[in-house]
């Protein structure tokens, strides 16, 4: 069976905030990029959402990903919010995955 169109996002994201989460290597990165990374990650958050509302999927870790995205300008908050949504989009993903397999 073909893994949906969202739980790849949701991977694709998850991973990508779990880099971001990273102390200092991701902050880095993010400065380094001139916060464009954020951007891009705000982007891609809005894409595997509209993924989500059209495959039926989880939608949360999407929605707090967006959030993290508006709101991790901020070093201290911004390394929580990466770790966390992170957190959520990979076990929203492995869920998902797993319940597609079944």
């Amino acid at each position: 069976m073909r893994m949906k169109i969202s739980v790849a996002l949701m991977w694709l994201t998850g991973l990508a905030e779990a880099f971001l989460a990273i102390p200092f290597i991701g902050g880095g990165f993010v400065v380094s990029t001139g916060y464009t990374a954020l951007g891009v990650m705000f982007v891609l958050h809005v894409i595997t959402l509209f993924f989500c509302f059209r495959e039926y999927s989880p939608k949360s870790g999407s929605i707090l990903g967006i959030i993290t995205s508006l709101v991790s300008w901020f070093p201290l908050v911004g390394w929580a919010l990466h770790l966390l949504t992170a957190v959520v989009l990979i076990f929203s993903a492995a869920v998902s995955d797993r319940r597609a397999r079944i």
